[in-house]
C-alpha cells in the first residue's frame, strides 16, 4: 500500500539558455506523468522561432506540453513553454500573463521575469531550477525565491554545456541542491509523488 507524501510545493519553474534543449531532453522525459503541479519553462530562443520545442518535447514526455497562453490557468501534469519574444508572468491567481515589454538581461522571454513573478504568486511553495546558459538571467530572481522561502536547484556548473548561468545563480544564493542533470528529474519525482511502503 502506498504512503501519501505531504506536498510542500505547488509549482516548478525552469530557466535555461545555451545548451538548454539537450538539458531539458534529459530532465523532462524523467518526470512522472502523475506530476501534480505545473512546470513553467523559459528557454532563451530566437524571436522568430516556431513551435518546434513544444512539438519535440510533447513526444518525449508523459506530461502535456504546450506553449503558454494569455490568461491561461496553470494546471498540473503540464509543461508550459514561454512563447518566442514574450515574457511569461505568473499572476497571484496562478494564471499566465504574456508581455512584450523590453528585454530583461538582454532576453525576452526572461528567466528573471518568470521566476520573480512566480515567487510572489507561490511564495515558499515554489521550486526554481537553473540549468546551463551563457548569461546571468535568473540569478537575481533565485535570490527572491530563496527570500520567500522557496527551493532552488542548480545544475552542477562542471557538467553544464555553458556554465555561466548556473555559476551566477550559485554566486547569488546558496542552492538547496546542486545536481547533475540525471539527478534532477528523480529529485522532482521524489518531492511530489508518494513513496511506496514495503
Amino acid at each position: 500500500m502506498g504512503a501519501k507524501r505531504k506536498i510542500l510545493f505547488d509549482a516548478i519553474v525552469i530557466g535555461t539558455s545555451a545548451g538548454g534543449l539537450d538539458a531539458l531532453g534529459i530532465i523532462l522525459p524523467m518526470l512522472d506523468g502523475r506530476l501534480p503541479v505545473p512546470v513553467i519553462v523559459v528557454q532563451h530562443i530566437s524571436a522568430s522561432s516556431d513551435s518546434f520545442i513544444v512539438t519535440y518535447f510533447d513526444k518525449l514526455t508523459n506530461l502535456t506540453v504546450k506553449e503558454a497562453e494569455e490568461k491561461e490557468a496553470l494546471m498540473p501534469r503540464t509543461v508550459y513553454f514561454a512563447p518566442p519574444d514574450y515574457h511569461v508572468l505568473i499572476e497571484s491567481d496562478h494564471t499566465i500573463s504574456l508581455s512584450n515589454e523590453e528585454k530583461v538581461n538582454y532576453s525576452r522571454p526572461s528567466i528573471d521575469v518568470l521566476f520573480e513573478t512566480a515567487s510572489w504568486a507561490y511564495g515558499k511553495r515554489l521550486v526554481g531550477i537553473i540549468l546551463t546558459g551563457a548569461n546571468w538571467d535568473g540569478a537575481a530572481a533565485c535570490e527572491i525565491i530563496k527570500k520567500n522561502g522557496g527551493m532552488i536547484v542548480v545544475q552542477d556548473p562542471k557538467t553544464s554545456a555553458v556554465s555561466r548561468m548556473p555559476e551566477s545563480a550559485i554566486e547569488r544564493v546558496k542552492p538547496d541542491y546542486i545536481l547533475v542533470l540525471e539527478e534532477i528529474g528523480p529529485l522532482i519525482n521524489h518531492l511530489f509523488l508518494p513513496t511506496p511502503t514495503q
